[in-house]
């Protein structure tokens, strides 16, 4: 007896494909190369000077250690919103589960120069913290808030609709076994919500080590300080060093790809494992 194969809404797997790679090829890949063969015209020698100076190293920890840092930050608490808004209904839920996409829609400069008045030492919540010793405004942990307050939706909106799609009554049937809640949580819902935790950390991280608008107000701009690396870049364009600039563009993309890689990776194997568990 004859199979009919269902017929697919898009056209078959050729065309698609096609289409697909010719996308990507246009608005990602030739943009890229365009960078490498830009930059790569400097020679490997100016390329490593460069890459090695004290003054680019110490961007690129600023900017990649913040990212991490804020997008830890967000994984927690990201999870903790999501399990609200899911999970809960009271009074302003609407309002809330908006207010998280406001990142998104707010232009990054307005997120800084918000953030620089309200954590400045005479700003709202600045002028609490500064007879503590704690200053925010133009340090690291200013640049960590910006990052945290623009990272949140990517967590919060790849969590949010895994956690809707976990039954209650797993959890339940946790609880009537005997275990606490600490436990239900690591045994139950944390494997449920991993690959999506991973891909909100990576987004988070990856928005994190190449904003510019949000952190370039609060951060004070101080070379070797508070000097993030897409700010370095822009002055590298306004001193007309673009081999410079692109170099550092480079550095930049070859260090997130290679993270965000590596959560790629992990992501799969954690699936492979999971699925080869419950063979």
């Amino acid at each position: 007896m004859t199979q009919i194969k269902p017929k697919r809404v898009l056209p078959g797997f050729r065309l698609t494909l096609g289409f697909a790679l010719t996308y990507l090829t246009v608005m990602i890949l030739i943009p890229l190369l365009g960078l490498f063969a830009k930059t790569f015209t400097m020679g490997w020698h100016a390329f490593y000077l460069t890459a090695t100076s004290a003054r680019v190293l110490a961007s690129l920890r600023l900017s990649f250690g913040t990212a991490v840092i804020a997008a830890a930050v967000n994984a927690a608490f990201g999870v903790l919103i999501a399990w609200v808004l899911v999970r809960y209904k009271f009074p302003g839920k609407r309002i809330i589960d908006a207010l998280v996409d406001i990142p998104f829609a707010l232009p990054t400069a307005v997120a800084g120069i918000a953030l620089t008045q309200m954590y400045a030492p005479h700003g709202w919540i600045g002028k609490w913290l500064a007879p503590l010793g704690i200053k925010v405004a133009f340090t690291p942990l200013g640049i960590i808030i910006a990052l945290v307050f623009t990272g949140l939706p990517f967590v919060v909106r790849t969590v949010q609709p895994v956690l809707a799609s976990v039954d209650p009554e797993l959890e339940e049937a946790a609880a009537t076994l005997g275990s606490n809640r600490w436990r239900t949580f690591w045994r139950i819902l944390v494997p449920e919500i991993l690959p999506a935790l991973l891909t909100g950390f990576a987004l988070a991280f990856a928005r994190g080590a190449g904003e510019y608008g949000s952190v370039v107000f609060i951060s004070g701009n101080l070379p070797f300080r508070t000097e993030i690396a897409p700010l370095l870049i822009i002055t590298k364009l306004d001193q007309y060093d673009y081999t410079g600039a692109t170099a550092l563009a480079v550095i930049m993309l070859a260090i997130s790809f290679s993270i965000l890689l590596f959560i790629n990776f992990y992501q799969h194997g954690r699936a492979a494992a999971f699925r080869h568990a419950g063979s």
